[in-house]
């Protein structure tokens, strides 16, 4: 069993990832994270989801997600060739006597801490997975009060892959007979 991680152009439509997402219950596909945002063109949302399975499972998920009318584009990311990230924000336990040894493994992965209470701290990090998982293995010994994770999100290196988004919908169009 293998990860893949596939980033979706789509329609920034009402509903558009509830489909998506839909798409993977009705089938029966496992989502191990998804996360959704416009683009730089607000008629467009990146999705990015990372899925689990098998070769042949993996396979009918791409043809599956392809078929979807909102999906423009689809993108197998790999490590060599895509940059993935992931967000977490973790409130920590930490009176005054425990901030100084938080604050150093805070600094060690360069995290952010954004707030700070008297018996807690928030702390954000952005990173590659294990680098993230790291982090929460050196805060074992702490009261982890909360934690959020987004999920991965990812773009391809460099420019060969960057679809203009006019020339899809033309495609598009002709494909449906509407140029």
């Amino acid at each position: 069993m293998r990860k893949q991680v596939y980033s979706l152009l789509v329609d920034n439509t009402p509903g558009v990832l509830s489909r998506i997402a839909g798409l993977f219950s009705r089938r029966g596909f496992s989502i191990d994270s998804i996360t959704a945002g416009v683009t730089a063109d607000p008629r467009f949302t990146r999705i990015t989801v990372v899925a689990s399975g098998d070769e042949r499972i993996l396979s009918q998920i791409e043809k599956q997600v392809r078929k979807l009318e909102d999906v423009l584009e689809i993108k197998l990311l790999n490590d060599e060739e895509a940059v993935y990230r992931e967000l977490i924000l973790v409130k920590i336990k930490a009176d005054a006597t425990l901030r100084p040894g938080i604050i150093a493994i805070a600094d060690v992965f360069r995290a952010k801490i954004i707030d700070v209470e008297k018996e807690s701290l928030i702390i954000e990090l952005t990173g590659a997975q294990s680098k993230l998982d790291a982090f929460l293995n050196l805060l074992d010994g702490y009261e982890i009060l909360e934690l959020a994770r987004t999920g991965i999100t990812g773009l391809s290196r460099g420019n060969k892959d960057i679809a203009d988004a006019e020339e899809i919908l033309r495609k598009r169009a002709e494909e449906n007979g509407l140029d």
